[in-house]
């Protein structure tokens, strides 16, 4: 079964979970998402929300020298309409599951 998407060619329930992210954020000022990184993609998106709430976030980068953290930082700060610094890695970084934080 094909999956539908938004004209802006997210997967379906991305695009609508981003919106709840920048709400939230506003209201509270920070954010710390669970994040799965897919190192070596074809282009770097957040690609899906997984089941267990984590984003799946697929860079460009090789896991080599903080390379792909970078990216994923500037992927989800384009994704929630943040400055790439106001996002970090706070845990995993030599892993693919990383927590991040958000700052408005």
């Amino acid at each position: 079964m094909a999956t539908s998407r938004p004209k802006d060619g997210s997967p379906s329930g991305v695009s609508v979970h981003a919106e709840e992210l920048r709400r939230k954020l506003l209201r509270d000022g920070s954010l710390v998402l669970d994040v799965k990184v897919i190192p070596r993609a074809r282009t770097g998106e957040v690609s899906e929300l997984m089941a267990n709430g984590s984003l799946k976030v697929k860079v460009t980068a090789i896991p080599e020298k903080g390379k792909a953290n970078a990216e994923v930082c500037a992927v989800l700060a384009a994704y929630l309409g943040v400055a790439k610094g106001n996002v970090e890695v706070i845990l995993g970084h030599t892993s693919q599951q990383k927590r991040v934080r958000v700052l408005r």
